[in-house]
This record gives structure tokens, sequence and C-alpha cells, in this order.
């Protein structure tokens, strides 16, 4: 895993439409908790990016992972850059940072359900025990900005009234089911936040991601594009493991970043944003449809997952409400899940090579 042309074009693409609120950005220090990760990599990249080719000041980064489910490998390219410290740590451990942080970004987080399951406490202590570390560090810092990813998962099965659904729902999610350890750690996360803010001031917001992808997604991360294409590419087949009818909302990983960037260099403290792709709700079945048809030689089987709780609290729809992105960071998904999807497939075929 690793950086290359495709990567490189998606960074140029978010960067020429941030350019504006990035500049705000030059010479500042940034904390990135989960670095190496699928998003976390992206905004290491992005900021290598307007080091070497924007900013006359380059910003400092200080990536802290401790490669539970992300490698080393993907961030490997950043390894020499003076300007780039990753140190392999916990961040559910004590935290002692000598210096000062303008920005912190915690991406730290198991968020595929096969992973999260096999590490439930480790993903509760991510989201609850390591957020609060962060959210010390923020608040003895003063940082400008602090950005927390949460979940779209924290609304659970919605109903068929709350689709599209909106940052107000509140949610219709177990609290001992096989994916609780992720949602309800998620929406513990947000009350921290929240409260954060509140009660001292600390400058948050949070990022609600509606299933992004892209390159940089491991194809063995056993979500549902990945496993599409690992099946596609590897047996010219593609397992459904349900009855094909759930819903959800794909977002190509430059528009999302987009999204989370501009959260993150707003001035909506204390506030938590939907961030996806409101017109590309697909079926699963729809969703194979194009695999199949990007990769061009596989066909579609149903059959039934050997794990009895691969379905259970699994969500049956998934769109997200888009309005508050839309008109308070003025987000704008652009890319067709074709075209994204088309990218990843590149990528995934340029990364076996």
């Amino acid at each position: 895993m690793k950086t290359n042309n495709i990567i490189n074009e998606d960074i140029n693409r978010i960067y020429h439409t941030l350019s504006d609120k990035l500049a705000k950005a030059e010479g500042s220090t940034w904390l990135i908790s989960g670095g190496a990760g699928f998003i976390g990599a992206y905004f290491m990249d992005l900021l290598h990016y307007c080091n070497h080719n924007v900013f006359k000041t380059p910003c400092k980064i200080i990536c802290i992972e401790n490669f539970i489910t992300s490698v080393p490998k993907r961030i490997k390219h950043l390894e020499e850059d003076a300007d780039i410290r990753i140190l392999n740590m916990d961040v559910t451990k004590q935290l002692h940072v000598e210096d000062s942080i303008d920005y912190i970004v915690h991406a730290a987080s198991i968020a595929s359900p096969t992973f999260y399951r096999k590490y439930p406490i480790e993903t509760i202590e991510a989201n609850v025990t390591g957020l609060k570390n962060l959210l010390e560090l923020a608040r003895a810092k003063k940082v400008r900005s602090m950005l927390f990813f949460s979940t779209s998962e924290i609304y659970g099965n919605p109903d068929a009234t709350n689709i599209p659904t909106p940052e107000t729902y509140n949610g219709n999610v177990s609290c001992t089911g096989p994916r609780a350890c992720y949602d309800e750690s998620k929406r513990l996360g947000e009350t921290f936040c929240v409260n954060y803010h509140q009660q001292y001031g600390v400058p948050v917001k949070s990022v609600r991601p509606f299933n992004v992808y892209g390159p940089g997604l491991r194809i063995d991360d056993r979500r549902v594009i990945p496993d599409f294409f690992n099946d596609a590419i590897s047996n010219k087949k593609i397992n459904i493991l349900s009855n094909g009818a759930p819903t959800r909302s794909f977002c190509y990983i430059t528009d999302a970043m987009c999204g989370f960037m501009s959260a993150l260099l707003s001035e909506h403290d204390g506030e938590a944003f939907n961030i996806g792709n409101d017109e590309q709700e697909v079926s699963m079945k729809e969703l194979a449809e194009v695999v199949c048809k990007i990769v061009g030689d596989a066909k579609i089987v149903f059959s039934e997952s050997k794990d009895d709780k691969y379905l259970t609290d699994n969500p049956q729809r998934r769109c997200p409400d888009l309005s508050k992105a839309k008109s308070m960071l003025s987000y704008k998904p652009q890319i067709s899940l074709e075209y994204g999807l088309s990218r990843l497939y590149e990528w995934y075929i340029a990364d076996s090579v």
C-alpha cells in the first residue's frame, strides 16, 4: 500500500477545491491520530502536498499511530520528511506532546464491522478514552480547531420517515448488539465533544461520514466495496451475503475530504455534520452490478455468511440529509459512483503489481 498517481491526483483535486480555506493553515502545527488509516492518510498527504507546492512556511505534522488495522507502508513515503513526525503510540494512553498545536484530527478508529467486532474494547477505547485524551490536549494547547470522526452508524436503522437522515434524528441503535461497540462509542464521543465545547470552549466539530471509499481503502478491509472488488478480482464472482436489498449512499474520498476539512476549518464549534453523497443511494445488488461492469468478467451470486451475526442490527437504508453541510460549509459532492469505483479499481490493480 502506497501513494501513487491516483492518490496524487486526488490530493491535487482536494487542494484546488479548498485552496482558499487551506490558506489559513500555512505554518500551523497539526496532530493527526490514525494518520496511516484510510482517511487519516489523506490528511497527511494533503498537508504534505501543501508544504511542498503551496506554503512558504510549511506545516508541522505529528502523526500518532498504533497500526492495529492500518499499515506503515501507506505513509512510508512521508517518513523522511523533516516536517512530519510519525509516532508509534496508542492514543488511548496518556499523551505527552511538547509542541504547540493548532489543529487536531482524531481519525484513529476501527471502522470495519469485521475488525471492530474482533477488537470491541479497543474500538470503544479509541472512540472514548482516546478522544478524551485529545480533547484534554486541545484544551491545554488552546487549539484553533479539532475534528472528531463520528459515523453515520450513530443513526442505527432509521425508519422510512427519517430517510434521508438529518443530524437532528436521534437514532434507532442497539446498545448491546454486535455493532454496539462502534455505534455507541461514537455516540458517546459526540457527547464528549459537545460538553467539552460547552464547558471548556474547546473548538471541536464532529463529522458523520456516510460510507466513504476510495484509493487507500485496503482490499481486505471487509467492508462491502473492497469485499466486492476482492471477490470480483480474485474469484470472478461477487458474493452478496444478503438479499441484495439494503442500501447505502457511497461517497468518494475527494468529496468527503472537502467536507471534512471544511468542517475543521470553519467557525462552527460544537456542531456535527453529515458528510456523504445524497444522490448515490444504491442497493447492494446495484452496487455489485456496477463493480461487475468495471471489472468486466465477474458474476453475482447470493449466499449466506458463515457468521450468524453478520446481518444483526444491519441498517436497511442509509442516506444522508446534507442540507446543513451544504448551507453552513458550502459542501457539494461531485464524483459519480461509477467514476469513483473505477478509480478505486485502478488503484487496486496498480497496488497489486
